[in-house]
């Protein structure tokens, strides 16, 4: 399936980092690679994007000053099993945005499935996209933005940085640590096989937890109380008489 052996889990020696200045988004570079026949495992990272997006279609404004980087994977796991990938990589972004929290400041925590939230304001955005290739394999990008010195305006979202947090932090060293803790939670999730050890580490920093949220789906919300999220990461509904729902995937509000 990878371009590893399947006997071996990842290590950090199997990644690459290429550092450009400005590209119209890390992930439309990340694809171009793949389609060159790229192997995979590579980081692109750029200093700007001109045509940074986010989920659903939405503009990612990408000013210089925050980490821009997409990382390519080469037919990473199963179909099945990369519904919890999503959950892996929010737990290397929240590990690294942690490493460099001042002590005492606001709490890490994720959002699901994978917002990354300080203090209960989103400081990251997380795209996953796929595309199968000519010759049958399936090019998957990771895009990965960080608010370190600017933020956007969303209106969905109270949104943070870390220069608000009192951060004083530059993107190759941001992105330093996210290299390492990627590496690290992609060897745990080992193609999909730890995604138990991933589903623990997840719930220890999930934010709302017993609390009541609404869901936003394409065709309608929902509300209900966050009971957490199932074994395979769905986000577990409970609607009191309406029963237990699964939710594989929607945006997420508190209140």
């Amino acid at each position: 399936m990878t371009s590893l052996s399947h006997t071996r889990r990842i290590s950090i020696d199997d990644f690459r980092h290429e550092a450009l200045d400005e590209v119209s988004s890390t992930n439309t570079e990340a694809f171009a690679r793949a389609r060159a026949g790229e192997a995979g495992f590579l980081w692109i990272t750029a200093e700007r994007q001109s045509g940074g997006r986010g989920r659903r279609g939405r503009e990612w404004v990408s000013e210089r000053g925050n980490l821009y980087s997409s990382l390519l994977l080469i037919d990473p796991s199963t179909q099945e099993q990369l519904a919890s990938l999503p959950l892996a990589v929010a737990l290397a972004v929240r590990a690294a945005i942690a490493k460099v929290m001042p002590p005492g400041g606001e709490p890490v925590d994720i959002k699901w499935p994978n917002d990354v939230m300080i203090g209960r304001r989103k400081t990251s955005g997380i795209l996953l996209e796929a595309e199968r290739l000519l010759d049958g394999k399936l090019a998957l990008v990771i895009g990965i933005g960080i608010n370190i010195r600017e933020r956007p305006d969303l209106a969905l979202y109270p949104v943070t940085s870390l220069a608000d947090q009192g951060v004083s932090i530059g993107p190759q060293e941001l992105f330093a640590h996210l290299y390492v803790e990627m590496a690290e939670i992609l060897s745990v999730w080992d193609q999909g096989r730890g995604i138990a050890e991933i589903v623990r580490r997840w719930r220890s920093v999930a934010c709302g937890m017993g609390e009541k949220i609404t869901v936003n789906l394409p065709d309608r919300s929902i509300s209900g109380i966050f009971s957490g999220i199932d074994d395979k990461g769905l986000l577990l509904l409970d609607r009191g008489a309406d029963g237990i729902l699964s939710v594989a995937a929607g945006d997420v509000f508190f209140g």
